[in-house]
């Protein structure tokens, strides 16, 4: 297969071209010296083409990034390595069940084995043009900083629910080992750029060991198809808060296209922190999470990862398997013995000391178990190392002897434990023989334990032979989960266990056990349907299905970056949005003659954040600048009442205020206020007050604001996550009580209104443009600004005026929104700092043209 890729990092260095060449070709290594990277924004964003690629592939193509890759290697005793596939590796499970046929797989990552300096590139070669694997080659120093550092020391037991209060509990935060994490995943940048095609192909990022990794790739390439799966749990917000990077690490996530999780209850977490840390705002729409993050919408994934079901029926289905089964048979079942069966790391997080004290438990409250059920405990290596491993292996083996001390017999042992470590022929051949499987992690990613005791307590006909089974019988399993692990939520026929609770974790173990066959066959067939159809392959098809869609509109949205290193992000907008050029708008008006000047206040002219809402003596002087050219009409629209908004600009004589979202409008100070519709009889206020009222007593910092026609119920100061809940559950209920009334509710920027029906700005657009063409002076320009969805009426108003007679057929038009976001304007300004530039540059231009009204009392 031909492929695009950038085939010479000097290229792109120097600021040259990129060639690109087949995928055979050989990769020089990465980093062969010990050192850090200190500056992270030695990466200029390179200036892709934005145009489709022109060449074309028979199958999409995947990066699958990991920090380890699904390759086992073996040091040959003349010299040399052999490698071969690791087929526990769910990295390559994922690739069987995608299939060759509609997807070519690429895998970059790290070799468990440390390869010497001198072998690196016939090793990368090698593994290039067997494998299509490009290994991530980091010194002795740098990976231990990385992984056994910051990996294992501080985020995962973080993200575990585990804070440093102490130097024994957890890692405190350490810049020396951040820093090696960054610069670990700027390397996997680097070899991802050895192969990628960055129009074409899709890159599926996986867990938090490259967290960071989406900002280096987006920063290369703007328009780059990212997927990040994350397979630990995401803390809540007041664990995550804690972490000094916080910031970045969010950052870096939102540079994906598509962010999953394993369970709501992870991406809850996520989205809550993304709204308290960054301010942003995430919504549903048809089924799909997403968060609007500079002009892109970042996509929300929640499905858990399933097993390879080939992989373990072939298992199963192997003759050394049913001698183990045979082997066990005799061991537990001939002796009348009954297998509870536990299979965990030995690490801190996995509570097999719960599962202990719980089996101690069940023996003491139940005597008549003793002597005739077994807890085998399979503890495998943990992952990580430190004192806390120790810890718990001396935790676990003190415990194992005295249960056995207590209630042992000969010929009786009622717990086994197995640290030495199984193949996984051996561990499905407990999993078969396992009356019951007990997990009482107290966090934990997803753990698919679960998943593989199901469907190896299916079996085959052999199986069920030496079971003692007809193969037409209903199979039958039992489960006892801890319900905070990842696979509780799918596995609703399970005894859910809080394993804290040591009594109702035994409780449970002797439910398991005097459960009836037939609700256990219920059980287990439940299962069984949903762990076979939710397989491995299932589940990454329908992320990169989702991946797909999240990726559809970068083609036609212009892209470029901005910030500077972790900080880096990028802002897309439609090709018809763009930036308001003030050199543009100020030329603009210098040659026109009858202009329209349209201002929302709220997050427009003022900050939403300001504590004071008065507008500041320069606002005011500017303002009355605009109003006295004698070229001008200057509105204010606001939501304000008009007894604020009066008191506000009473300086600003040919001011014209619109009210209430243009319920009330005064042109001019010494003219009366109008109604834009009939008078409006408030008698519904008695409903909704005492509505909004109970709101405001049950949410902290919420407010309600009584204007003459209408009432909004403001949460601007309440807890960000609880006020908006509070307020969408007020919408419901105010659209429910006044079905039948003559008003509106309606979902703004913090806050939930309430206003007569018919209401709104563009009312106010439309009765502006429609004095000025009475006057015989229709407008030649339109200058209309907001920030809302209150102001999307404004915008829409204005774009239809310009096929219809209220303004000339080549009138300039400026409809601009407040921040990079969907709107009916084609233009924005990113804050109210910019618009206060602006407003300030004109009333330059009005006072060069000297087309003002003399100022009172001249």
């Amino acid at each position: 297969m031909v492929s695009r890729s950038y085939s010479n990092l000097l290229e792109l260095a120097t600021g040259e071209s990129p060639s690109f060449g087949r995928m055979n070709r050989q990769i020089p290594r990465i980093m062969t010296v010990a050192g850090l990277i200190s500056d992270i924004d030695d990466d200029r964003p390179e200036s892709v083409s934005s145009e489709p690629s022109s060449s074309s592939a028979l199958r999409d193509r995947i990066i699958i990034v990991a920090n380890e890759l699904p390759i086992r290697a073996q040091r040959k005793s003349g010299g040399g390595w052999i490698f071969s596939w690791d087929e526990n590796s769910l990295l390559l499970q994922l690739k069987d069940g995608l299939g060759d046929d509609d997807f070519e797989v690429f895998y970059v990552g790290c070799l468990k084995e440390d390869i010497q300096v001198n072998e690196q590139d016939e090793v990368s070669q090698i593994l290039l043009e067997t494998f299509k694997c490009v290994p991530t080659f980091l010194t002795q120093e740098l990976y231990t900083s990385y992984y056994h550092g910051f990996c294992k020391q501080q985020l995962w037991p973080l993200f575990h629910y585990m804070l440093p209060l102490s130097p024994d509990l957890g890692g405190r935060f350490n810049r020396p080992l951040w820093q090696a994490y960054v610069s670990v995943n700027k390397i996997f940048a680097d070899r991802i750029m050895e192969v990628i095609n960055p129009e074409d192909d899709f890159v599926w990022i996986h867990d938090y060991h490259l967290m960071v990794l989406p900002t280096f790739l987006r920063k290369r390439f703007n328009r780059v198809k990212l997927g990040f799966f994350l397979h630990s749990p995401f803390p809540s917000s007041e664990i995550y808060r804690t972490l000094p990077i916080r910031e970045e690490l969010l950052r870096a996530l939102l540079n994906s296209d598509l962010i999953g999780f394993h369970t709501f209850d992870y991406a809850r977490h996520f989205l809550s922190c993304c709204s308290r840390m960054l301010g942003l705002r995430y919504e549903s729409k048809r089924g799909y999470i997403g968060i609007e993050y500079y002009g892109r919408t970042i996509s929300i994934k929640i499905l858990p990862v399933g097993i390879h079901m080939g992989q373990l029926q072939s298992v199963l289905s192997l003759q050394k398997t049913e001698e183990k089964v045979a082997e066990l048979i005799e061991q537990f079942r001939d002796r009348d013995r009954i297998m509870l069966l536990g299979v965990d790391d030995m690490d801190i997080f996995k509570g097999i000391s719960l599962k202990l004290l719980a089996m101690e438990q069940l023996l003491i409250t139940h005597p008549e178990w003793q002597g005739k059920v077994v807890l085998v405990q399979i503890a495998n290596p943990a992952r990580g190392r430190g004192k806390d491993v120790k810890e718990v292996q001396d935790e676990t083996k003190a415990a194992v002897k005295r249960i056995n001390d207590t209630f042992g017999k000969p010929g009786y042992e009622p717990v086994m434990l197995i640290e030495e470590p199984l193949k996984f022929y051996e561990r499905v051949a407990y999993y078969t023989v396992a009356e019951c499987c007990l997990v009482t992690a107290v966090r934990d990613g997803m753990n698919l334990i679960p998943y593989e005791y199901i469907v190896s307590r299916q079996g085959n006909d052999k199986l069920d032979k030496l079971l003692g089974c007809e193969s037409s019988a209903l199979k039958k399993s039992m489960l006892v989960i801890s319900e905070f692990i990842g696979c509780s939520p799918s596995l609703s026929g399970a005894i859910r266990v809080n394993p804290w609770n040591i009594d109702a974790v035994a409780d449970a173990m002797e439910c398991a056990l005097e459960m009836e066959d037939a609700e256990k066959q219920l059980r287990h067939e439940k299962h069984f349907r949903y762990v076979s159809t939710h397989d491995v392959g299932y589940w990454a098809r329908s992320f990169l299905l989702d991946l797909e869609r999240a990726c559809r509109d970068h083609v036609r949205q212009r892209c470029w970056g901005i910030g500077f290193g972790l900080s880096f992000r990028v802002v897309a907008l439609d090709p018809n949005f763009r930036k308001l050029a003030l050199e543009h708008i100020f030329s603009t008006y210098k040659r026109t003659k009858s202009r329209a000047i349209l201002l929302d206040y709220d997050g427009t002219l003022m900050p939403q954040a300001s504590i004071d809402k008065s507008p500041t003596s320069k606002c005011l002087e500017t303002l009355n600048t605009l109003c006295r050219d004698k070229n001008n009409m200057v509105f204010i629209v606001s939501a304000k009442s008009r007894k604020k908004l009066a008191e506000w600009f009473g300086p600003c004589e040919n001011l014209g205020i619109a009210a209430e979202h243009g319920y009330f409008i005064r042109m001019k100070q010494d003219e009366e206020w109008e109604t834009s519709l009939p008078v409006a009889d408030c008698y519904w206020k008695q409903i909704v007050q005492p509505v909004m009222k109970l709101y405001t007593e049950t949410t902290d910092g919420s407010t309600i604001e009584d204007r003459e026609t209408a009432l909004g119920w403001c949460y601007e100061d309440a807890d960000p996550d609880f006020g908006s809940c509070q307020a969408k559950e007020l919408f419901d209920h105010l659209e429910s009580v006044l079905a039948n009334e003559p008003v509106t509710v309606k979902s703004g920027q913090n806050i939930v209104e309430v206003k007569p029906q018919g209401v709104s700005k563009g009312l106010v657009a439309k009765r502006l443009l429609s004095a000025m063409q009475e006057k015989g002076t229709p407008a030649d320009f339109v200058l209309c600004i907001g920030d809302d969805r209150s102001d999307e009426d404004m915008f829409k108003v204005i774009s239809s005026s310009m096929e219809g007679p209220l303004i000339l057929p080549r009138a300039e038009i400026f409809a601009c929104t407040v921040g990079r976001k969907p709107s009916k304007a084609k233009y924005y300004l990113d804050d109210p700092s910019e618009i206060a530039r602006l407003m300030h540059g004109l009333a330059t231009v009005s006072r060069q043209n000297g087309t003002l009204y003399p100022s009172q009392g001249a």
